[in-house]
Order: structure tokens, then C-alpha cells, then sequence
């Protein structure tokens, strides 16, 4: 007999059947990865390896090519968010500050570029670039990076300003402090969380930007997703997967740092002051 309470415990059991396959089908493709890297056979063959090796590793060690692109994705980052992190808190506070009738129209031209694809805006810089022959490829990659980072802090920032009141900027003026004053003691201390997860959303898009990055790349100086595509269609081997594993934990330590300093439930999850 189906009663009320029968059906209740049979949907939490299917619920938790689909939070599981999903669970698994997220992070299958992960799993077999970090398998593979340790694969012992000499090309790809099928899944499961017969044996575990970490020579793929030690080619990955050695290879100048692809740790060229990683030192230039790392430095393009870093330029990148410390770049997007000023702009993007600057123009939040403005836009913040705007009266209704302009905030809205300003906010979406800002945020326009996160509607492009990725092959657009890197064609269209192309385009620009090719009439300016004199700009080094590290600034290319630079401005390209900051159209699909900006956006980014830009609405995070937004985020914390709007939940801050008003009411203490204007507390902090009737006490004797400048606009200035204001900004640096009340504004940013209560807004620095969702600045904080604004740069650590520019600094995971920049390191995993491919496609503006193709577009302006040249044989001296290219970002590592780059690197690894074009290591791909000359020779294709494990040597790749020993690369990912690597960016996966380099991942995982940053994360973990940045939890443990700013703490990355409150940075991402409560970015939102709540006065």
C-alpha cells in the first residue's frame, strides 16, 4: 500500500540516488585522469593501466616548453588579477553610487563582455592588435584577459557593496571623516570578501583561458592552456595528463591557503555584508 510516508521515504532514497550518480559522474572524469598519469605503458592504451609509473611525471618535469607556458600563465594571472581587482572595485564603487536611472544601463555595458564568445572578443583584438604591430604579446594577452576578468570583479564587488548600509558611510562623514576616510575604513573592510572572491574568479579565469589566448599568442610567449594544445596535436601522451594532475593540486593548495587565511566559505558564500 503506497501511503504517504512510503512515497515520501521512497523519493528521499531517489534523491539521494541522483545527488550520488551526479557526484560521481562530476568526478569521474578527474579520478581517471589522476589513474592515467601513473599509467606504466609507454602510449595511451584503454583504461584500467596494468601498471603504475610516475615517468609521465618526470617528463612533465622536463619538458622546457610546457613550463615556459605555465611561468606565463602564472605571471599573466597574477598582472591580471591584481589589474582587474583595482579596476573592478573602482568601477563597482562608482556604479554603486550612481542614481537608478544610470546604474542599470552602466552595470550591463560593463558586463557585456560575459554574453561574447571567447572566439569573438579574441578575433576582434586580433583585428585591433594587427594595425599596432609595436605591442608586446604579454600586453595583448594582458588586455585580453582583463575584458573576460573585469566583469567579474566588477559584479562580485557589487555584491558586498550593495549589502553594506549607507547609513554607516554617511555615520563615518557626520564624524569627521573625508570621502577617502570613508572608503578605506568602513566601505573596503566590509566589501573585502567579495573583492577577494572577485580576484580569485579573475585568477581562475585567466589561468584557464584558451580561446582569446589563441588568438594572441606567438611561438616566444604563450599561456599554458595553449602549451598543453599544442603539445596535444604534435604528441599526444600521458604527458598531458601528468600536467593536469599537476594544475589540480596547485589548485588545491591555493584553495586551501586562501581558506585558511580569508576563509573561502565567507570570501564565496557570504560575500554579502549584512548590516
Amino acid at each position: 500500500m503506497f501511503s504517504k510516508r512510503n512515497v515520501d521515504a521512497g523519493f528521499a532514497k531517489l534523491l539521494k540516488l541522483l545527488i550520488a550518480l551526479t557526484a560521481v559522474f562530476l568526478a569521474l572524469p578527474v579520478i581517471m585522469t589522476i589513474i592515467m598519469s601513473f599509467d606504466s605503458r609507454d602510449y595511451l592504451g584503454p583504461f584500467p593501466p596494468p601498471g603504475l609509473s610516475t615517468k609521465w611525471f618526470s617528463q612533465f618535469v622536463n619538458n622546457g616548453y610546457l613550463w615556459s607556458g605555465f611561468y606565463t600563465s602564472l605571471l599573466l594571472a597574477t598582472a591580471t588579477t591584481a589589474v582587474a581587482t583595482v579596476i573592478g572595485a573602482l568601477a563597482a564603487l562608482a556604479i554603486s553610487r550612481m542614481s537608478a536611472q544610470w546604474r542599470d544601463p552602466v552595470t550591463t555595458a560593463f558586463l557585456s563582455p560575459l554574453v561574447l564568445p571567447g572566439v569573438i572578443i579574441g578575433f576582434a583584438l586580433l583585428m585591433v592588435f594587427s594595425t599596432v604591430n609595436m605591442v608586446p604579446t604579454f600586453l595583448k594577452l594582458l588586455a585580453g584577459h582583463l575584458i573576460i576578468t573585469i566583469p567579474f570583479t566588477i559584479r562580485m564587488t557589487l555584491i558586498g557593496l550593495t549589502g553594506i548600509s549607507a547609513t554607516l558611510r554617511e555615520a563615518a562623514l557626520t564624524l569627521g571623516a573625508n570621502e577617502r576616510q570613508a572608503f578605506f575604513t568602513v566601505s573596503l573592510p566590509l566589501a573585502r570578501n567579495s573583492i577577494a572572491a572577485g580576484a580569485i574568479f579573475a585568477f581562475a579565469f585567466s589561468m584557464d583561458d584558451l580561446t582569446i589566448s589563441l588568438f594572441l599568442s606567438d611561438f616566444n610567449t604563450y599561456p599554458f592552456p595553449v602549451a598543453l594544445v599544442s603539445l596535444m596535436r604534435s604528441n599526444f601522451d600521458l604527458t598531458l595528463a601528468a600536467a593536469a594532475v599537476f594544475l589540480m593540486g596547485l589548485t588545491a593548495v591555493i584553495l586551501f591557503v586562501f581558506d585558511r587565511v580569508l576563509g573561502l566559505e565567507r570570501a564565496i558564500g557570504h560575500g554579502v555584508y549584512g548590516a
